[in-house]
This record gives C-alpha cells, structure tokens and sequence, in this order.
C-alpha cells in the first residue's frame, strides 16, 4: 500500500469493479491481443475522430460486441455534417445491435459542421431514442474546460441530465481525466448537490510516457502543477520516464464517500496503449487483493 493512502484494499477493489475503457477504430488488433485480460461485459467507449470514418468506428463497435464487450460509440456533434449523417450512424449502429450505449459530446471543432452545436443537441433531436439507443453517457469535467466557462459547464451537464430523462434514457457522466483527486471528488460533491445522481465515471489516465501525459493535459486543460505532479508520483523536471494511476486511485478511495459522493466507477483513458492499460489493471488489482 503507498505510504500515503490510507485506502482499505475492499475500497479499492470496490471502486475498480465495472471499470471501463476507451479506444480509437484502429486499436482493434490490440484490444483482441488484451482480451484475456479485460473481463467479459466491460464497457469500451470508442472514440469519434476526425481521421476515421464511419466504416472504421463502425468495424471498431462490431469488434467489441464480437469480442464480448459492451459497445459505447462517440457521436461528436459539431463533427456531423448534416441530419442524414446522423442517422446514418444511428441506423448502423442499430443494424450491428451496437446502438444501446453511445456517448454524446460537443467535440472538438470550434464550429460546427453541420446543424448540432452541442451534445445537448443531438439528445433534444430525438433522433436517439429512435434508433434504439437507451443509455447515453455525457462529459463532465471537474478542473474545467478550456473554451467553456463554469456557469455554461454546470448549466450544460444539468440541461443534458434534464433531457435525458424527459426522453426515458438512462444516462452517466464520464469526466475529463485529471492528476490529482480532491477537485474531482469536491466535483462530484457539487454534482450531487445539484440533484444529478447518475453514475459518474472518473476519468483516470493509463499509464504512459510522461511526456505524453503533459501534452494530453495541455490539449485538455488538465491541472500539472509541481505539486499535482508530486501527488501523482511524477516530476515535471524529468519527463523520460512513465507514469501509472495508482496513487491518484488510491486517493479517490481514500475520499470516496457513498453517501456524499453516490455512485462512482473507473474510465480509463488508455491513449491508444489498451495492451499496457489492460496489463497495468490486471496488476493493479492482483496487487490489491493480496
């Protein structure tokens, strides 16, 4: 156990069970080299890029289904260029049986293609529920988001939650990953307050290079103070080597509240590394249970 946790191992495993993953249409080939390692029904977000097409994210849903996954696939709302495409995607997706999970988000570009500004949009078109989706996952973002402010942020993710349910879908909040634990569960703490109880899944980085860390957290908005990195396990001063979760999960568990904090689960943010982050957890937990 790291020196500075207190967690209980029973907390911890608790809080790595119906953990989930994301990857992109070309990790295929490695999600079927991790298949032993990953246990049957997990959940895998597939991620909406701008340099993959529908062909791509679809084979990738496909894939996970075979495999004995769950399918979540992005749709990226400033990405759609029009409504037929949107439907398109929703009628494939029903056509595979992949379409029951999908996660909604904004996307990157600063505007948009088409007629959907925001994942808000595309949950009031009604066009989800029509083509069989029933659970849908929106973004939370507990250090902010680069181009959006606060009051926009927690009106959009009360909005989102509102929607949803007016529409008979279930949903949960996947949140940006960070490097340090207290803003998240004071986060999660304001979400709550709120009166949003749906699962939030904490996003939590796999291990990787530093140096690739820091351009993700740069791209994203992420905190990386000297101090956040010391808390982690990193320094800034020495970029070489690789870093792992470990530390911050184990400070989640050590202030996760259910009482406070409801339910909470694992996303993990694999950047196309799905082999080292399967690797890492199955460790991980081996190490916990021990």
């Amino acid at each position: 156990m790291d020196a500075l946790s207190t967690a209980s191992a029973p907390a911890i495993a608790a809080l790595l069970e119906d953990f989930s993953l994301e990857m992109t249409g070309k990790d295929v080939p490695r999600l079927e080299e991790a298949r032993d390692r990953i246990p049957a029904g997990t959940r895998i977000n597939i991620t909406f890029l701008g340099n993959e097409d529908l062909d791509m994210r679809l084979a990738a849903a496909r894939a996970v289904r075979r495999l004995g996954y769950t399918p979540v696939p992005h749709i990226s709302a400033r990405r759609l260029r029009s409504r037929s495409e949107l439907e398109e995607l929703l009628a494939a997706l029903r056509s595979d049986g992949t379409a029951d999970n999908v996660l909604v988000i904004g996307g990157d570009p600063a505007t948009p293609h088409g007629p959907y500004d925001d994942a808000l949009a595309l949950i009031r078109s009604g066009l989800l529920q029509s083509y069989g989706v029933r659970h849908v996952g929106i973004g939370g973002y507990p250090e902010g988001h680069p181009a959006i402010v606060g009051p926009a942020l927690w009106s959009a993710i009360e909005d989102k939650t509102a929607a949803l349910a007016r529409r008979g879908l279930s949903g949960d909040v996947i949140t940006q990953f960070g490097f340090d634990a207290d803003p998240v569960l004071a986060w999660v703490e304001a979400v709550r307050k709120r009166g949003i109880d749906a699962p939030v899944r904490v996003g939590v980085p796999g291990p990787a290079g530093i140096k690739r860390l820091m351009t993700y957290a740069a791209r994203f908005g992420v905190g990386t103070s000297t101090s956040i990195a010391k808390k982690y396990g990193f320094s800034l001063t020495n970029l070489m080597g690789t870093a792992g979760p470990d530390r911050f999960i184990r400070a989640l568990a050590d202030g996760y509240d259910t009482r406070r904090h409801g339910v909470l689960k694992l996303h993990f943010y694999t950047f196309g590394g799905i082999g080292a982050t399967s690797r890492w957890l199955t460790d991980f937990r081996t190490g916990v249970g021990n």
